[in-house]
């Protein structure tokens, strides 16, 4: 008898890989990763959303200011 292997869709693949750099890059190299890797295709402004949410400018600023 074979074990069934689940297997994660695209959609939550990439998902987890945008949290993975978001977390780990912050929210300013992960979005310029995307950007580079997808060739600037895609909906930006969805993807701003989901990187950005709950942040401000000020904590945008403080986090980029190094």
């Amino acid at each position: 008898m074979m074990a069934e292997i689940k297997m994660d869709s695209d959609q939550e693949i990439l998902r987890e890989a945008e949290e993975v750099l978001r977390v780990h890059q912050g929210p300013a190299k992960a979005t310029h990763f995307w950007i580079v890797w997808s060739g600037g295709t895609g909906d930006y402004l969805q993807m701003k959303e989901t990187l950005f949410k709950g942040e401000t400018v000020d904590n945008l600023y403080e986090k980029t200011k190094g």
